[in-house]
């Protein structure tokens, strides 16, 4: 399927746009499981004012998607139609503050703040050592590991609205909840000021090693996997449901059940997004059948699939439903 180009036209209309702006860029280069369709625009600001100038100027209805480094991303073979927004060099700032704080850009990965707070002597941030992506996705899902949250860091954030005005907003204004944040989903988030504690760049290190040290034990890493697949339902673990499902190591075309962590889905094969949409509606579907718990699905899925091919439950493979 190919879209058609929007770059000429939009560049036209938009004389004073610094960013960078390209037709049909290939997302499976930039999604950490290598799979999807292109974007049928893919739109770098050059830094918030671009941004906000962008969305000022564009059509109302025209379609905005933002990715970040594509590590919690699944995008359709169809591709996604409009613009593709990803944040670059001009998002990608650390400066530590007085008061053991850091401020940092929504295009910086976790780790990079992990390593800038250590630096610093800044503690209290040394989880996101063990997730991956950027921070504008940690303050979207309210991204967290080993007993903490972003909720327990986070300070503010800014953020640029449809129409181009940008947004101061406070920890309580993120409205966080397990995974979830309740800013507006057509809202770019830009920049985040977080409060840590004085530590101890050593101490803070080793922490950061013990995380790393258990992800490389524990988590298919080094895998094309884009992260846990599920959320946790309350009360229960998402692997421990899968396992007890039957599905650790289950295999859709190119797709399969890591057998290190069942919560992660790994192209090994040369899988296609349908492949990984599949095999993990497949898991849900066993899960609900075993124990009645809808499993929801913290990977994000964008785009169309290509003409004729179905999206989501629909894709459950009809023996195990």
């Amino acid at each position: 399927m190919t879209l058609p180009d929007l770059s000429a036209d939009l560049q036209a209309k938009l004389p004073e746009l610094r960013g960078r702006m390209s037709s049909g860029a290939k997302l499976a280069d930039i999604t950490w499981f290598r799979v999807g369709g292109p974007a049928q625009a893919l739109f770098s600001p050059a830094d918030e004012a671009d941004l906000a100038y962008f969305l000022a100027g564009i059509p109302a209805d025209l379609p905005v998607t933002v990715v970040g480094l594509g590590s919690n991303l699944l995008v359709r073979d169809g591709g996604v139609p409009g613009v593709v927004i990803r944040l670059g060099k001009g998002f990608a700032s650390i400066t530590p503050e007085p008061g053991n704080r850091i401020r940092a850009g929504t295009a910086v990965p976790d780790v990079k703040v992990a390593r800038a707070a250590a630096d610093a002597g800044v503690a209290g941030l040394a989880f996101y050592r063990g997730i991956p992506g950027s921070i504008g996705g940690a303050l979207r899902m309210n991204a967290g590991a080993h007993g903490r949250e972003t909720k327990d860091v986070l300070i503010e954030a800014r953020a640029v609205d449809r129409s181009g005005k940008v947004h101061v907003l406070s920890l309580t204004d993120m409205g966080f909840t397990y995974r979830h944040s309740e800013v507006p989903a057509d809202w770019i988030l830009t920049e985040a000021l977080y409060q840590g504690t004085a530590g101890e760049p050593a101490a803070i290190l080793k922490e950061m090693d013990e995380v790393a040290d258990y992800r490389e034990k524990n988590q298919p890493i080094r895998e094309r996997t884009g992260g846990s697949t599920f959320k946790n339902p309350p009360g229960h673990s998402a692997w421990k449901l899968i396992d007890e499902a039957g599905c650790r190591g289950l295999r859709v075309g190119g797709a399969k059940v890591s057998e290190m962590h069942c919560n992660f889905l790994i192209n090994d094969a040369g899988a296609t997004a349908e492949d990984i949409e599949r095999l993990g509606e497949t898991v849900r579907a066993r899960v609900k059948a075993r124990s009645a718990i809808s499993l929801q699905w913290e990977i994000i899925r964008l785009g169309e699939p290509l003409p004729g091919c179905p999206t989501g439950e629909a894709l459950a493979q009809a023996e195990v439903i």
